[in-house]
């Protein structure tokens, strides 16, 4: 579900008389996604998406993230590029929200992960990381680990509910919490990061990776921690068994545009703990105050929390193929 508010045929009409992109062809909500709601755009001009922005995004950051994507765009980074009106604007209301319109980008997200999707992954993230380096504006991670005991409480304060999850998981989480943050570098390569490259946010077109979308978690923070979040995200079976495999063209991929340094090697466990202990925090805290009959999707925390427990047993980098 990912149309939260609904747009009507005047409204859109209204909309998009601000711009220049041509007689409207079709329209349709996308059901992907889960925090925004997205339609499908085209006119005779071509294809877009319009993104209407809903209560979990402060509108006072969309400026940054829609500019980010801007520079991106302009340095070759196949991500969705904002478009402006004819009065310069690329950001202004609709229906009662904060809305934009993208680019469209071609191509469709593994619905199966596979190696050979993971050193484009790799390089593509890299190359992200480089374009970023001269975007001036900062935006301090705040699901970060300065973040993270408060979403812990959080998402503890309903106990019985942890509990009933998962016997001891509150206070297992809360051991890690204070193992990671004990263990959390500090002075590793920072810029700015997408923090949500997960497979649905990455688009694939005859075996090319064709585009990286979803900008709206995207911070200042340590670079290999992107990385870390991809660790995660793709190199985990249906089992939850680690395929080094994966995480070696993964890792291979990255180091072909920005080789890593000792110390960001040497610190991919921590960090790999913390990127699985962040969606942990935000699943859990999602699974038990969702309340019954929303029109969101769960994601079982489990499976992060799976993820978690193989990392808090890795004793260095060489379990990643490293």
């Amino acid at each position: 579900m990912a149309v939260y508010t609904e747009v009507t045929d005047d409204a859109l009409r209204a909309f998009l008389a601000a711009y220049d992109l041509g007689a409207l062809v079709a329209f349709r909500g996308i059901a992907e996604g889960v925090e925004n709601s997205n339609y499908s755009l085209r006119t005779d001009t071509g294809d877009f998406i319009l993104t209407l922005y809903e209560k979990r995004v402060d509108p006072a950051e969309l400026p940054w993230f829609l500019g980010l994507m801007e520079h991106l765009a302009g340095r070759g980074i196949s991500c969705p590029r904002p478009v402006a009106g004819r009065d310069g604007a690329s950001l202004r209301g609709l229906c009662g929200r904060a809305a934009a319109i993208t680019t469209f980008l071609p191509g469709v997200w593994p619905r199966q992960v596979r190696a050979w999707h993971c050193a484009p992954l790799g390089e593509a993230l890299a190359a992200l990381h480089l374009a970023g380096a001269d975007y001036a504006p900062v935006r301090p991670n705040a699901l970060g680990p300065a973040g993270w005991p408060k979403l812990l409480d959080r998402a503890l304060d309903s106990a019985a509910a942890v509990e009933a999850l998962s016997p001891g998981l509150g206070a297992r989480l809360r051991a890690a919490l204070a193992r990671i943050l004990a263990g959390w570098p500090d002075s590793l390569p920072r810029g700015h990061i997408h923090a949500d490259l997960f497979p649905d946010n990455v688009f694939f077109l005859e075996r090319r990776l064709s585009g990286l979308i979803d900008f709206y978690f995207a911070a200042t923070d340590l670079l290999a921690y992107d990385l870390a979040v991809c660790l995660n995200a793709w190199c985990f079976g249906a089992d939850f068994s680690f395929d080094v495999g994966k995480a070696r063209a993964l890792l291979g991929g990255y180091a072909a545009r920005r080789p890593l340094s000792a110390a960001e090697r040497a610190a991919l466990p921590v960090l790999a703990q913390g990127a699985a202990l962040r969606f942990t925090l935000t699943r859990l805290y999602d699974w038990v105050h969702t309340p019954p009959g929303a029109l969101v999707v769960r994601k079982d925390p489990m499976d992060y929390v799976r993820r978690l427990e193989f990392h808090l047993g890795v004793g260095d980098a060489g379990a990643y193929g490293i």
